[in-house]
C-alpha cells in the first residue's frame, strides 16, 4: 500500500494484497524504492488490470510517459498480459 513516511522509511505491505498484487508490489519496492505505493486488482479479481500509485525519486528529470515507461520496463511480460493498467506516477 503505501508508507506513509518520508526519507529511508521502508514500504510494509499490505496483508490484503493478493498473491499477484504481492508480486507487483515487490517488483515496484525493489527497482524504484518508493515514498508511496499502491497496487490494486481493478478486475473484479480476475487480474487482468491493476491501479498503481507510485511515488520515487528515481523519477527525478523523466517526463510522465519516462515515468511510465519506467515502471513497464520493470513488469515486464507481466503488464503485456493484462487488460489494462491504470498508473499514477510521481516525484517523491
Amino acid at each position: 500500500y503505501s508508507s506513509g513516511g518520508s526519507g529511508e522509511a521502508q514500504l510494509t505491505m499490505p496483508d490484503h494484497l493478493d498473491d499477484q498484487e504481492k508480486g507487483i508490489f515487490r517488483k515496484l519496492a525493489g527497482e524504484l524504492r518508493p515514498s508511496r505505493l499502491e497496487v490494486k486488482d481493478v478486475s473484479g479479481g480476475c487480474g487482468s488490470m491493476y491501479a498503481i500509485e507510485i511515488a520515487s525519486e528515481k523519477f527525478v528529470g523523466l517526463s510522465l510517459v519516462g515515468q511510465h515507461r519506467l515502471v513497464h520496463d520493470i513488469l515486464g511480460k507481466e503488464v503485456k498480459s493484462w487488460h489494462g493498467v491504470q498508473l499514477r506516477t510521481s516525484v517523491a
